[in-house]
This record gives C-alpha cells, structure tokens and sequence, in this order.
C-alpha cells in the first residue's frame, strides 16, 4: 500500500508539472506547417515533448484560450477570414483540437485573437482590413456572432511603406475586464474601447497618441494594474505608459530602444515583435527580429523606468513570438523561419535569460501559447 500511494504521488507530482504548449503557425504551400501544434513543458525541467500536429487548418497566426473551459481559438485566413473556435480534447501530449465553428471578421487579414476575462467575449485584430472586432460568446465557449466591428481611419504616414494605412496590430483586454487595449501600428496610436460583456459591443473611448513613426504592436500590462508597455515594431523600442482603468486612459511615460544603433546596423532588417512582462512584475521582455534575439529590462521601483540587463540570441531565426510560463520560470522563443522553439531559464533575482539548450522542430511557428 505504500509503494502504491508513493507512486500514485509521484505521477501526481509529474502531470502537475506538465504544462501545455500551443503553436500558432504560418501555413504556406511550399511550407512545412499544417495548422496548429501541441508540446508538453516539465515547468520543473524545461523539457519540451515533440511537437505534434493537433489540428490541419490553414494560417493559425495566432491563438487564445478561454479562460475556464477547454476551448482555443484561433485567428484563420483561408477563403474567409475570420477566427476558429477548437474543443480541446486528449491527455497529456496526445492532446488535439476538433473545430466546432468559424465566424467572419467581416474584413481582411487576422491578426490576433483574444478573449475577456469572463469568457464572455472574443476580440480580432484586422492588420490588413485595419480593424478591430468583437464576438458575443455562449456559455459553453461557442462563438455566438460577430458583435461589432469598428475601423480605423487616422494613418500616420510618418513611415512611407509601413504607415499609409491603418494596421491594428493586436487588442488586449484590461485585467479589469472593462477596457480593450488596440495598438496601431499604420496609426501610431493606442485606441481604447469600452465593451459590454452582455451584447460583446465595442464602444470607441479615446486613444494616445505613441512616438511618430514607431509603430505599436503589441501591449502588455504590469500586474499591478497600473502600467503597462507598448512594443514599437517600426523604431523598435519599448513604451512604458501610466494606465487608469477607472478612466480608461494612458499616459505615455518614456521610451526605451531595444537595440544599440551599433546593434541595429548592418544590412539586415532588424523589427521589434513581442512584449511581455514576468508574472513578478520585475522584468520585462521584448523580441527582437532580424537580430534575432530577446532584451530583457529591469523593471525600476518606478515602473516608467527600465534598465536593459540582457540580450540573449533565440538560437533561431525571426522571433516573431515568445511566451513566458505561468510560474516564471521559462521564456519560450519562437524562430519562425528556423522552425524551432528553444527554452531559456529565467533567473529567479535578476530575471536574466540561459539558454537550457532545449529546442524543438516546430513549423513556422508565430505564437506560442503556454496554458496551466
């Protein structure tokens, strides 16, 4: 009896350290990838199963889970664009997705998805049509309807090539549940919408003006509530702004580059990607494509203030995407166009990155999404 109850606690012990791992992947005909994979992270090794292919489907950029229930959803761009909605099913790293249904954006080119804290309602981003939308969701986690979509029409200009329209590059909900957070890269701006979780209608609340010609994309908030960065794809740089939820405002504070001017030069082009910030509200990082590397700021007493500690190589090409596990102690870096996802320690104190020489082959991989 109690070898068997040491067993049962030590397999216990093991499915509780799994962690599931989500890819979203760009999908082209001459290219290796087929939809959406799966892996299994050890959160107490580092260790990464293989990657398996969970569902076909054609350019799953970028995924989102429900917050309580077993459903993903994923943006798609086939005859139609729109975003997916997949049932999770499976054990451990056999796990894979049935889709249960599709729903238009109503306009073109998907380019990220995510869901309100309630499970209440689903949020797109259009970079190619330049708008935001926004869908009603049942109870079960099934897509109701498409609730509203509200389109951008203010370009910057300031970059020729990248700014002559608007580009909504993501939309992130507040921690809150009040607020959607859209940066526009083609805009540089940051709009803010209220939403009513009952209808999932979007209300247009104001927008801030982000530095000429830098070109957000991505928004994280600080765990507190009360900041929150901005990564700037076109100037590449990080943004650190104020955040009064109670208002639904942003004050943009300081801007901090990514890279050195010695970094950035040379013949490659160098883009900003990702933002993220460490559960422990200490460090925050940011991708950096081209470069293909990962800078890591120390985040000061003051949160406006950033302090660069790091710059570590993905051990891949073009991090369009990077993800950092719930118990923050592993950052996991995408190369999409070396087909990897590598695993880096972060360290407990400073926050700073270690490669653990674990990598995986996964196909074109452009999100990686870490779900408890």
């Amino acid at each position: 009896m109690r070898l068997f109850l040491l067993a049962l606690l030590t397999a216990s012990t093991a499915s509780a350290a799994m962690t599931d791992v989500w890819i979203g992947t760009a999908t082209a005909p001459s290219g290796a990838s087929r939809g959406i994979y799966h892996l299994t992270l050890d959160d107490a090794t580092g260790k990464l199963s293989s990657a398996r292919l969970a569902a076909e489907t054609t350019q799953p950029g970028f995924l989102a889970k429900h917050p309580t229930l077993p459903r993903l959803y994923s943006t798609i761009d086939a005859r139609q664009s729109g975003v997916a909605e997949w049932r999770i099913g499976g054990e451990g790293s056999r796990k894979r997705l049935e889709l249960l249904g599709q729903a238009p954006t109503g306009d073109g080119g998907p380019c990220h998805v995510s869901v309100d804290p309630s499970g209440r309602v689903l949020f797109t981003a259009q970079y190619g049509g330049g708008s935001v939308a926004s869908y009603r969701l049942r109870e079960d986690g099934s897509i109701a309807e498409r609730a509203s979509l509200m389109e951008h029409d203010e370009p910057s200009g300031v970059v020729a090539d990248r700014q002559k329209e608007c580009h909504p590059h993501s939309a992130m909900p507040s921690p809150d549940g009040r607020w959607v957070l859209v940066p526009d890269l083609g805009a540089d701006r940051i709009y803010v919408y209220a939403f009513d979780v009952e209808s999932g209608e979007l209300n247009p609340h104001g927008s801030v003006k982000c530095e000429p010609g830098g070109g957000p994309r991505h928004f994280a908030f600080h765990p507190n509530g009360k900041f929150g960065y901005v990564v700037n794809e076109l100037s590449m740089a990080v943004t650190a702004f104020a955040w009064d939820t109670e208002k639904g405002e942003l004050e943009l504070l300081q801007t901090f580059p990514t890279l050195t001017e010695e970094q950035r030069a040379g013949e490659v082009s160098n883009s900003a990607s990702e933002v993220r910030v460490h559960p422990s509200g200490k460090v925050v990082y940011v991708g950096n494509r081209g470069h293909d590397s990962v800078t890591a700021f120390r985040i000061e007493a003051d949160p406006s203030q950033l302090t660069p500690i790091d710059l570590e190589p993905i051990r891949g090409s073009h991090p369009r995407h990077f993800a950092v596990s719930p118990s923050g102690k592993w950052l996991l870096a995408a190369g999409r166009d070396s087909n990897t996802v590598a695993v880096f320690s972060i360290d407990g104190e400073t926050g700073a990155l270690q490669w653990t020489l674990e990598s995986d082959y996964v196909p074109s991989p452009t999100c990686v999404l870490i779900v408890e």
